[in-house]
């Protein structure tokens, strides 16, 4: 079985989909501390022709509390409303707006709950069939052990047989320390995606939100499927 566990970005960029479609299981890492200036609570989109933030506001965020325990301020009413201005004549908005308009319409206490939401809303239309679970709902037991081997107890918890990482762990995680838990670990590498936005520059890797505006869901999937193991 393959596993993956990440922190739970707001409307990740394409990449964090391609993760999740490659493995049999998913957990949100929610558990673990809020990181500062990441993606937990923003992404970019083109506004104006401008890659641009759009974001969670946030109440008390520290990089010394957890996610699932980061509160927000709730300002996706006015987030709807930019991303409805800003993709009202993409090629897709049809089908992908309410997709969008959904996934910031569900109830949510913290920043963890509205960052997963984002992210199962477009699971399921995308036809994503990977479990998803929550670290915070499963996995405490393991929550004091160090980051290595937190995520190793995770996948002997599941039977897993192999890791899957983003590209970025390359620098955290050794191979050689996870095969000797029997486990491999393996890194994904988004190939390079390119699609049509209705302007002269492009501006790769923003936001699901753009290529599902610019792309039909069948051609979103066939992304899914454009990375590399290494």
């Amino acid at each position: 079985m393959r596993i993956a566990v990440m922190q739970p970005y707001f409307f990740p960029y394409i990449g964090y989909f391609q993760m999740i479609n490659a493995v049999d299981k998913f957990i949100f890492y929610d558990d673990v501390n809020f990181i500062k200036n990441g993606w937990i609570n923003r992404n970019r989109i083109i506004i104006n022709n401008e890659p641009k933030y759009i974001t969670i506001q946030l109440k008390g965020a520290s990089s010394f509390k957890p996610i699932n325990a980061t509160e927000f301020t709730d300002n996706r009413k006015k987030l709807i409303k930019t991303i409805q201005q800003a993709y009202a004549k993409a090629p897709c908005f049809d089908e992908a707006f309410p997709v969008i308009q959904e996934a910031l319409s569900t109830d949510c206490k913290t920043i963890s709950d509205v960052a997963i939401a984002t992210i199962t809303k477009c699971c399921e239309y995308l036809d994503i069939k990977t479990v998803l679970e929550i670290s915070s709902l499963k996995y405490t037991d393991s929550k004091g052990l160090d980051k290595a081997d937190r995520l190793k107890e995770i996948c002997y918890l599941n039977n897993g047989t192999e890791y899957i990482n983003a590209i970025g762990g390359r620098e955290l995680y050794s191979k050689d320390d996870f095969i000797k838990s029997n486990i491999k670990l393996s890194f994904i590498q988004s190939k390079n995606i390119e699609y049509h936005q209705s302007r002269e520059t492009f501006h790769p890797w923003l936001s699901i939100i753009d290529v599902l505006m610019f792309n039909s869901k069948s051609v979103v999937k066939q992304m899914l499927n454009e990375f590399t193991l290494e």
